[in-house]
C-alpha cells in the first residue's frame, strides 16, 4: 500500500472522535507524525511517509477540531500535547518515536516532558524551544505571506516553507505536485477559527520563558533549512545547544520545510537515527 491509498480509520476517546492513518509493519515501536499549524492528513509528505514506513510503523492524525477529527481546537501548546498523549494512548502505545515538524515539534518537546516514559527517541524539524527568538511573529508572517499567496493565485506553503531560489521555487513545485497525489478520501481543510486558535498557542508558545530543555534524555535529530523565515533557523540551532542528547542537521538553500526539499536524505537520516 501507498501513503494515497492508506484509509482513514477513526477512533473515539475522551469525548473526541480522532481521524489518523497508518502505513507501515504492525509490529515495533511506531513512529507518531506530529504536524504543523493548518495541517491535515493530506499535508504529510508522501515520499517522507513512505520512505519511514518502509522500516516501521507510521501513524499521523489530526488534532483535536481540526480536519475529520471532531472537538474544538486547543489554544495552548501544552493542551494539543495532552490530546496527542490521549490519541497514543488510546491506540494502545506505551512507547513510540515522535517526529514533529513545526508547531509539531512544539507538541513533541511538551510530551517528552510530560510523559517521558513514553517517548523512546524524537525527529524535531523547523520547531524551537518555548521563548525562541521570532517564535511569537509567526501570526504576522503567516498572514502576510497567504496574502501575497492569494494575490498571486499560489499557495502560501510556496513562501512559507521554501526559499525563493530557483531550488527552493522547483522544490516547491515537487511537494506540492506531491501532495495532490491522494485523490480519493481527502481530508477536509482546517476551519478558520481553528487555524486562529492554533497561531495563538504558537504566539503564547513564542511569548513563554526559555525552557530548560536538560530533563528530556532522549536521543533527538534536530533538523531545518538554513534559511527558515517561519521559525528562524537559529532557534534550531538553540534548540540542540539546550538538549543534551541531541544533533543537529541544517540543509544548504533551504527554508521552514528543508526536510521536504531534501526528502531522500531526511528518509535516509531518519532510518539511521530510528
Amino acid at each position: 500500500m501507498t501513503w494515497k491509498d492508506a484509509p482513514t480509520h477513526t477512533i473515539q476517546v475522551g469525548g473526541v472522535q480522532f481521524a489518523y492513518r497508518q502505513l507501515g509493519p504492525s509490529t515495533g515501536v511506531p513512529v507518531v507524525f506530529l504536524t504543523h499549524l493548518a495541517a491535515v492528513l493530506d499535508n504529510w509528505d508522501p515520499r517522507i511517509v513512505e520512505g519511514i514506513a518502509a522500516r516501521h510503523r507510521v501513524i499521523t492524525f489530526d488534532n483535536r477540531g481540526v480536519g475529520a477529527s471532531s472537538g474544538s481546537t486547543p489554544t495552548t501548546i501544552e493542551q494539543m500535547a495532552s490530546d496527542a498523549v490521549t490519541f497514543i494512548r488510546a491506540l494502545g502505545f506505551d512507547q513510540v518515536d515522535l517526529f514533529g515538524f513545526s508547531m509539531g515539534g512544539m507538541i513533541a518537546q511538551v510530551i517528552a516532558q510530560e510523559e517521558p516514559g513514553l517517548v523512546r527517541k524524537m525527529i524535531l524539524a523547523g520547531t524551537g524551544p518555548a521563548g525562541g527568538d521570532g517564535i511569537d511573529k509567526v501570526t504576522r508572517i503567516s498572514y502576510l505571506d497567504t496574502a501575497r499567496a492569494l494575490l498571486t493565485r499560489r499557495d502560501p506553503k510556496e513562501f512559507l516553507f521554501f526559499t525563493r531560489t530557483p531550488n527552493g521555487r522547483r522544490a516547491a513545485k515537487e511537494f506540492l505536485a506531491r501532495l495532490e497525489e491522494r485523490t480519493n478520501d481527502r481530508d477536509k481543510a482546517i476551519s478558520i477559527g481553528s487555524f486562529r486558535a492554533q497561531l495563538k498557542a504558537i504566539h503564547q508558545w513564542g511569548k513563554q520563558k526559555p525552557a530548560d530543555l536538560a530533563s528530556i534524555p532522549q536521543p533527538v535529530l534536530v533538523m531545518n533549512g538554513e534559511s527558515d523565515k517561519m521559525v528562524p533557523s537559529k532557534n534550531t540551532v538553540d534548540l540542540d545547544r539546550r538538549l543534551p542528547n541531541s544533533q543537529l542537521v541544517l540543509y544548504p538553500d533551504a527554508g521552514h520545510g528543508g526536510v521536504f526539499q531534501f526528502h531522500e536524505d531526511f528518509v535516509k537520516r531518519a532510518l539511521e537515527f530510528l
